[in-house]
């Protein structure tokens, strides 16, 4: 203790405790490469659970969202008749959704079958050109092999058929959904008991919940805005079938940053059919600057501001999400990235100083 005290003496500009984490008595670089370690050992077991944990945060998203409407209904209805509402709500919403993008894909391959004559026209026109412009012919047949309307109609079959994959755990979502709609009336209760011994992890759950409501509120009103825009500009244009197309734009907008994208490939391509490179110009210009002004720009600012999340950090949840649990991860990118954040930065008070690194605000 006496070598201890005058070594400590000799040093006093020293801190022997500024290297190793605090309670756990480990050099902090340390504890780092075991929180690396633990992180890359439970993301690669969510992706071994893909098709589990996709489907059961997709009820949960689902249960938060109607949840204020399941304390509006217990105000004026029995339990049960307020639970068997909230589900029937909450189902018709999975069930339109789903025959939406059904009802777009096929339509898309039916109108593609339509046009087969104009675009086998087109691609000989174009194939002219590029030869008339010295491209040699295996070129030009290379080039032309690429333009299948086949492949186009399976490569858009299959983007979509990737989220519609959670219809096979329709019956456990539902099922889930039932459970934690029955559950949903004593949560209030459930958590006030657990403030009082743990106030931190439940104010962050409640952020959790609101965050998550305030992101599908302003989804679903840019999603709006958008649906009704880019139906009147196709309608305009004269490109077939614009509020199937209008729909589909409303559904993409819930992909964050890149949705639009996957709602202009079917415009884009019915306008070159019917029109010709001028139609699909002006559909891609005019779709693109309306979307990336309010999908790229002004959404992703005003849902940082509602839910706490950057800009750069919304897209990056989107990338990885996806990549963790495939293409419901694009759509859940959001909330999944607001339970993360609210599990290990808002629930520890030693860890808030990392908000501003996450969000468009000042630490707490």
């Amino acid at each position: 203790m006496t070598r201890i005290g005058a070594a400590r003496t000799d040093h006093p500009g020293v801190d022997s405790t500024s290297s190793r984490a605090p309670d756990t008595g480990l050099p902090r670089g340390l504890v780092v490469l075991l929180g690396l370690a633990a992180a890359v050992i439970v993301i690669a077991g969510m992706r071994g659970a893909a098709s589990l944990l996709g489907p059961a945060f997709l009820a949960l998203v689902l249960t938060i969202a109607a949840h204020p409407m399941r304390g509006w209904l217990d105000r004026s209805l029995p339990s049960w008749l307020a639970t068997l509402l909230c589900l029937l709500v909450v189902n018709l919403v999975m069930v339109a959704l789903a025959v939406t993008l059904v009802a777009a894909t096929a339509r898309f391959a039916t109108l593609l079958a339509d046009y087969e004559a104009e675009f086998n026209a087109w691609t000989l026109d174009a194939a002219d050109r590029l030869h008339q412009l010295g491209v040699s012919p295996e070129q030009i047949q290379h080039v032309a092999d690429s333009f299948d309307l086949s492949r186009l109609t399976g490569l858009v079959t299959g983007a979509v058929t990737g989220v519609l994959g959670v219809a096979s755990s329709l019956v456990f979502i539902v099922t889930l959904v039932l459970f934690m709609t029955i559950d949903g009336s004593q949560f209030p209760r459930h958590l006030t008991e657990a403030a009082r011994v743990r106030p931190g992890p439940v104010d962050a759950l409640a952020t959790f919940a609101h965050g998550t409501r305030s992101y599908l509120l302003v989804s679903t009103v840019f999603g709006l805005i958008v649906a009704v825009l880019d139906t009147a500009v196709l309608a305009l244009l004269d490109v077939p079938a614009p509020v199937l197309w209008g729909l589909l734009a409303f559904l993409t907008n819930y992909i964050p940053n890149i949705g639009f994208v996957i709602g202009l490939v079917p415009p884009a391509v019915l306008a070159l059919l019917e029109g010709g490179p001028g139609l699909f110009l002006a559909v891609v210009v005019i779709y693109s600057v309306l979307n990336v002004v309010i999908q790229s720009v002004i959404q992703p600012k005003v849902v940082g501001d509602a839910v706490g999340l950057s800009t750069t950090l919304t897209f990056l949840s989107l990338v990885f999400w996806s990549w963790v649990i495939g293409p419901l991860g694009a759509i859940l990118a959001i909330p999944l990235s607001l339970l993360v954040r609210s599990l290990l930065v808002d629930a520890d008070p030693a860890n808030r100083w990392l908000s501003p690194l996450v969000a468009n605000r000042d630490a707490p």
